[in-house]
């Protein structure tokens, strides 16, 4: 094997050891049944919002229709996704959370 040849693995190897993980938003969308005061509850409790974050972007949720609430690891936004529909659920609600590449 040349030198160039094992330069070339050495310096793909370092690429993939310091290569960022891919980052996801996750996104809560408006519905007509779920309450503003359980969307900010979810906001402070699974996403660690304050209350005046979790207003604000519940308004926003509110009147465009869905909103970045967080940009996560792909096991953090899967996790993150698990938590909200599990709370909704048990609320009565059918709030919707989905995840996408950032």
């Amino acid at each position: 094997m040349s030198n160039s040849s094992t330069d070339r693995q050495a310096n793909l190897a370092a690429d993939t050891l310091t290569r960022e993980p891919r980052r996801y938003n996750v996104l809560l969308h408006n519905d007509n049944y779920t309450s503003m005061d359980f969307v900010v509850e979810v906001l402070v409790s699974i996403f660690s919002k304050n209350a005046t974050e979790a207003t604000a972007i519940m308004l926003v949720v509110h009147e465009k229709g869905s909103c970045v609430c967080g940009i996560y690891t792909r096991e953090v936004a899967e996790t993150k996704l698990a938590q909200v529909r599990q709370k909704a659920r048990q609320a009565g609600f059918p709030l919707r959370c989905t995840m996408e590449e950032a």
